[in-house]
């Protein structure tokens, strides 16, 4: 069963989503990548306020091609989500609740998701033109300086995802490995 999911999350929301669920997540999206979160942070331990509202945002690691004429963002593939674990634990204790990449999180980034209830999405390496489609606009937030790596405010529609990590710290890189080789026997 495929989900309908809103961002920004609301709390209820973000707990209720469980490892291996299959979401369509519509709404406001912020693309930031290392060097981004780099800056937030700094920001955040300055005291000073973030360039966009980070109570239930949802942050995809993306750093998105040139748009096509008459397009709102060229290609949109997830980004390796490690990178980010230096400075996920801060922004989720700000009030994030949702990150989107690809790949494993370290144990500190897992524990601060189970403080916080927040959760992490898987999107499909490899379909960056095809995730662009549900991309229904992008503007600029902040940090022009990093190009492709800048932070956008992204409206999107269906964007297919599963559910990696929930709030509980339910991992489907653990779980569904795990389920593989029993199967195996």
């Amino acid at each position: 069963m495929t989900k309908n999911v809103t961002a920004p999350l609301d709390p209820e929301t973000a707990r209720s989503l469980r490892s291996g669920d299959s979401v369509l997540l519509s709404g406001t999206v912020y693309t930031a990548r290392d060097a981004a979160h780099r800056r937030l942070c700094e920001l955040a331990a300055k005291g000073a306020p973030l360039p966009f509202p980070i109570e239930g945002a949802v942050i995809y690691y993306v750093g998105p091609t040139p748009a096509r004429p008459g397009q709102p963002i060229g290609s949109a593939g997830p980004t390796t989500s490690y990178r980010m674990d230096a400075y996920a634990p801060t922004l989720l204790r700000l009030g994030e609740l949702g990150m989107i990449g690809k790949g494993k999180r370290g144990p500190e980034v897992i524990q601060a998701m189970k403080d916080t209830g927040a959760v992490y999405f898987g999107a499909i390496g490899g379909a960056g033109a095809l995730l662009a489609r549900c991309v229904k606009s992008a503007e600029l937030v902040c940090y022009e300086d990093l190009g492709a790596e800048a932070v956008r405010r992204l409206e999107v529609e269906n964007l297919p995802l599963t559910v990696v990590i929930d709030s509980l710290g339910n991992n489907l890189y653990e779980t569904g490995r795990a389920a593989y080789l029993a199967q195996r026997g």
